[in-house]
Order: C-alpha cells, then structure tokens, then sequence
C-alpha cells in the first residue's frame, strides 16, 4: 500500500475510538497538552526533572477534571535536550515527536487497539530512552503495520514470547515510572509504524527536521485510531 493511502486506511478501520487505555475512561476525560517548545508555562519550569514535569502535568490533568492528558504527534519540543540520546555527535538535533504521549498513573493498564502478534519487544535502557517497549505486528486486509508501545513496567515485558498473539482490547502491559521508563513522568509512547526497517524491540520516536518527510510518512497520526 502507498504511503499516501495508509492513513486513510487506517482511518476506515473503525468509525468508533480504538482504545490503547481503559475503555472506562470515555473520551469526555481526555484533555490536550501542550508540550512544545513554545508553551511558555512548560518552559519556566526544570523540565530536566521528572517530579517537577510530573507535577506540571498532574496540575494540568486536574485543572480540566480530566484523567488523562494526551499530544504531541509532529510537536517539536524542548525536553530531549537533556540527553545525549536525542543529540548525538555531528547529527541534527531530534526534537520532533513522532507519536502521541497519553500521561497517566503508574500501573495504568495498556491494551492492543487491534488484533496483533508479538513482533518484538525490548529494554530501552538510555537515559531519556523508551525503557521497557513492546512492539505489535498488525495484519488486516493484507496490510501489514505496526504499533508501538514505549515507558512501559519491567513487568510488561517478562514471560512475552515472539509471536504470541493478542485479541482486539486485551491487556498487554502497564506503564512503568521514572525509575524505569526513560526518566519521565508515567505516560505511554503510541506509535504507528508502517515500515520497522529492520528493528527489534525499538524504533525512533523523535527525529530531527531533516528527515521529517520520511517519518510522518512512515508514522501517520495515531489519532486515526484513538480518534480523540
């Protein structure tokens, strides 16, 4: 399938939401954030601190009655400055966010929005890095994709087996904190990959201006599925 025709495909899978978190949570409890580089209020606080991002966002998800705050596909932000992971040697720098974050609670449930098999998964151990991901592989109408699934538990990834398969909005991990997912507050990474180029168990999530063609090419809007 041509790129150009992926994300209309995967907006026709389903006319309702598809649901990576808890079904329970309606859509009425999803709030949008702002997380780029020109939110002014990010930007006066230490964003190199979890606790202090993590009270930023709390603050936010509790001002709009929400439970859960959600973002960030093609947002160019500032917190990968602070680590060598994003900004390495010679090349441009990798500030443009390739998924949508949804922050919420340690231990926070993660469920496959679609029928899938194990493609991969991994331990993601750099300093800003994913921590413990799970990739899905997706096979419907003979289109094949993937999605990925970053900032999970240590739990999340124990006892999984490569091609295991999973059920439309079975459980397949929880979320992980600070101590283990990359050093941020509890959010999932959602990603839709349509070519993994090889990888295992990780793929990129930021990418540097450069090579922005390519990337929301291959990493349409996961929100054709969450339809939030």
């Amino acid at each position: 399938m041509f790129s150009k025709d992926f994300p209309n495909f995967l907006n026709t899978l389903s006319s309702e939401p598809l649901y990576v978190l808890e079904t329970s949570i309606s859509n009425s409890k999803y709030v949008s954030i702002d997380m780029s580089q020109t939110n002014e209020l990010l930007n006066r606080i230490d964003i190199s601190s979890a606790v202090k991002l993590g009270t930023f966002i709390n603050s936010y998800i509790e001002e709009y009655d929400a439970k859960v705050a959600y973002g960030g596909y093609l947002e160019v932000r500032n917190i990968y400055k602070r680590s060598q992971h994003f900004n390495k040697q010679a090349q441009e720098e990798r500030n443009i966010h390739l998924g949508i974050d949804l922050w919420c609670d340690e231990g926070t449930p993660i469920y496959t929005p679609l029928n899938a098999k194990l493609h991969s998964f991994k331990n993601n151990t750099n300093f800003g890095d994913y921590g413990p991901t799970i990739i899905l592989e997706h096979n419907i109408k003979n289109v094949v994709f993937y999605t990925l699934y970053g900032h999970l538990s240590l739990k999340s990834i124990q006892g999984l087996e490569i091609g295991q398969i999973f059920k439309q909005a079975e459980q397949i991990a929880t979320l992980g904190d600070e101590t283990i997912n990359g050093n941020y507050p509890p959010h999932l990474h959602f990603q839709i990959i349509k070519d993994l180029q090889g990888n295992i168990g990780d793929y990129p999530g930021v990418c540097a201006k450069n090579k922005l063609e390519f990337y929301s090419q291959n990493c349409p809007n996961p929100n054709l599925l969450l339809k939030l």
